[in-house]
């Protein structure tokens, strides 16, 4: 048994060995032919000059990369530009990419929130190219396919959240969706900067009730700080009057001046000021004429 297991593990030793030496028998080849390869370019080049340089020479501008393919494979594993550069006829294949920030409209998803309300919810989202060889190579299109990562995660983190928390908490929305998005995007060589909320959109029904809720809130504010008026009124009014009944005199100066106001408004009304010692005695005379007869005669 022992022996039938060093037979196997021999074989597959072998096999490790010839899979290697074929590896490396078919890298040479590669290499040898695209050695043979630039060199015929080089010549065609050389040959057709100065033709040659309208196929050779590229301009990228300072807000773009370029990602350089010769004969299927990344060069140097680094992008071009910006500014001037020379390719391969026939070898060489460009990849342009835009380095600066592109925005994008979320479309407007209807959202179930977690108190089982429905909301729509526009968004905007800033992000830019990081890495222009691996958005080339990890990703057919990263602006689609962040597009849509935006959307199925709107819905994912909106829905965790109840109607309340989505209103009053939408910077912390924002931030937890733009890290989220960043961190998916990584791997597509992209940045996400920004994430905005253009509406939150509720139902008629729901907003007419939140109105109504809002307007009796309003109006219960509005009657205690009333009450609370009236209560400070009728303080003041009380220790003013404790204060006029210590001092008669402050009350001839109080009826004075309630005269003097009235006479300076326009008014037909003729107002004739009657003494108020005049009305006291009437109060004192009614008073002993009240002792006097008994409460049932005096008219």
């Amino acid at each position: 048994m022992s022996g039938r297991k060093a037979k196997e593990s021999k074989h597959h030793l072998l096999r490790i060995g010839q899979d290697h030496d074929q590896e490396v028998s078919d890298g040479f080849a590669t290499n040898c032919c695209v050695v043979l390869l630039v060199i015929l370019s080089v010549v065609l080049c050389v040959l057709t000059f100065p033709f040659s340089l309208i196929f050779m020479i590229r301009i990228i501008p300072e807000y773009q990369r370029a990602v350089l393919f010769r004969i299927g494979r990344i060069h140097q594993n680094e992008a071009k530009g910006p500014g001037v550069f020379f390719v391969l006829p026939c070898l060489d294949s460009l990849e342009v990419v835009d380095m600066r920030t592109i925005s994008f409209d979320v479309p407007p998803q209807q959202i179930l929130s977690k108190d089982s309300v429905p909301v729509h919810v526009d968004a905007v989202v800033y992000y830019r190219v990081d890495n222009p060889i691996i958005s080339i190579t990890n990703v057919v299109d990263v602006g689609r396919a962040s597009r849509l990562l935006a959307q199925t995660q709107l819905q994912s983190i909106l829905g965790g959240r109840t109607l309340a928390e989505i209103l009053s908490s939408r910077d912390s929305i924002q931030q937890q969706l733009q890290q989220t998005l960043d961190e998916a995007t990584e791997m597509w060589g992209a940045q996400v900067e920004r994430v905005e909320f253009k509406d939150v959109r509720l139902p008629q029904t729901m907003q007419r009730a939140m109105a109504a809720e809002a307007e009796a809130a309003r109006e219960a504010r509005a009657k205690v700080v009333a009450a609370q008026g009236e209560l400070n009124s009728a303080r003041a009014l009380k220790e003013a009057a404790e204060v006029i009944s210590h001092s008669p005199t402050a009350l001839k100066l109080r009826y004075l001046q309630t005269l003097n106001l009235i006479a300076t408004e326009k008014s037909s009304s003729i107002i004739f000021p009657m003494p108020i010692d005049l009305a006291g005695l009437g109060a004192g005379l009614g008073g002993g004429l009240g002792n006097l007869y008994g409460p049932s005669e005096v008219i």
